[in-house]
């Protein structure tokens, strides 16, 4: 049901309710029944404006009591302030809070009977607490709610945004990295096609390979199912090798260590630091040759690709060395990279392996 329906409904019910206690009808006076009406009908939009509501009927409320007609719709104060308490800030609810008082001690020096003013004051001042005490239970409930829910919709924004910082970071590894050596092996194949045809035609079969292998991994990391064949890790580091050495980068590989015994989440972080770092090298150091060095233990690994380029031949420092360093965070890790003295680029990268990659 609609706030202003369910409002509505309410003030129906009270000014039925307190309709033959007063005997309003009874008195036959147009006044009474319109200060009735004054009291309850501002209920209807209680929740759209608050304190509006309250003074509304606080201002029947001292019409009443300036005409010294006594209603039992005076209640409505009641809900009125409660309303204020549960939705208002709390300067606008000791506001009403105050006003409503100044009310209850009117009321009493009026209709209390002889000698019951204390107590007549002190019953509608607990009644009064109590509407108080209740709005404001709700209103700070209704905002521990709101924050709950906005902390679900904080960490569902961050979960959507990691997210696409690991499908940018993957995409730029598989995109940059098979691209780079599907370009170097056509550059072969177009070179030696005349001269040795079945060279070309074993470079042109590599390139068909790495662009499945690169759509393969596309989808691997853009769907949302889990993946019918496991992702790349340490393993694959020997056949990533034997790949940029078709396009040309003479590779040697050294691998210390059990790999069995380092998640597999931190084995694709080791295969895409490895591979971006061969990547640049075959992008930025034509010529040279390259070494992987992984060291392997249960509570760190450690990964270490050098070449011996030529001084000046430096590997890019884009997206792909930006997306190195989130990947190695996420080990609460360290990564150094550049030039080596005498020429030639390093990378090197440390991961605790027992933070998880939280």
């Amino acid at each position: 049901m609609k706030p202003v329906l369910a409002d509505a409904l309410l003030a129906a019910v009270i000014f039925l309710i307190t309709l033959g206690p007063g005997q309003v009808m009874a008195t036959g006076d147009i006044r009474v029944l319109a200060l009735q009406v004054a009291l309850v009908a501002p209920l209807v939009w209680r929740r759209r404006a608050p304190l509006v509501v309250f003074c509304a009927i606080a201002a029947a409320a001292a019409l009443q009591w300036a005409v010294d007609v006594q209603l039992p719709a005076d209640l409505t104060l009641l809900v009125a302030l409660y309303t204020v308490a549960a939705y208002r800030p709390g300067r606008q609810t000791l506001i009403a809070a105050l006003v409503l008082e100044a009310g209850v001690v009117l009321a009493a020096a009026r209709w209390a009977p002889p000698g019951q003013f204390p107590i007549s004051a002190l019953a509608m001042t607990a009644m009064a607490a109590a509407a108080l005490t209740t709005g404001l239970w709700v209103g700070a409930r209704r905002a521990y709610i709101v924050s709950l829910e906005g902390g679900r919709e904080q960490r569902a924004r961050l979960a959507v945004a990691e997210e696409r910082a690991r499908i940018t970071r993957d995409m730029h590894d598989i995109v940059t990295h098979n691209l780079s050596v599907m370009v170097a092996l056509a550059d072969s194949a177009a070179y030696v096609r005349h001269r040795a045809p079945e060279q070309a035609g074993i470079a042109l079969e590599r390139i068909a390979e790495t662009g499945r292998q690169a759509l393969a991994d596309m989808r691997r990391s853009l769907s949302g199912e889990p993946p019918l064949d496991p992702a790349p890790g340490i393993a694959q580091l020997a056949p990533l090798a034997d790949q940029v050495r078709a396009a040309g980068l003479p590779t040697h590989l050294h691998v210390a260590g059990d790999p069995d015994a380092v998640p597999a989440a931190a084995q694709l972080t080791i295969y895409r630091l490895a591979q971006e770092a061969l990547t640049n090298t075959l992008k930025h150091a034509p010529g040279a040759t390259a070494e992987v060095r992984v060291n392997l233990t249960p509570q760190r690994a450690e990964v270490e690709v050098t070449d011996d380029g030529r001084p000046g031949q430096e590997a890019a420092h884009g997206r792909g060395l930006a997306g190195m360093r989130e990947r190695v965070a996420a080990y609460d890790g360290t990564l150094d990279a550049g030039p080596l003295r005498g020429g030639g680029w390093r990378v090197a990268a440390g991961l605790d392996l027992k933070s998880g990659g939280a």
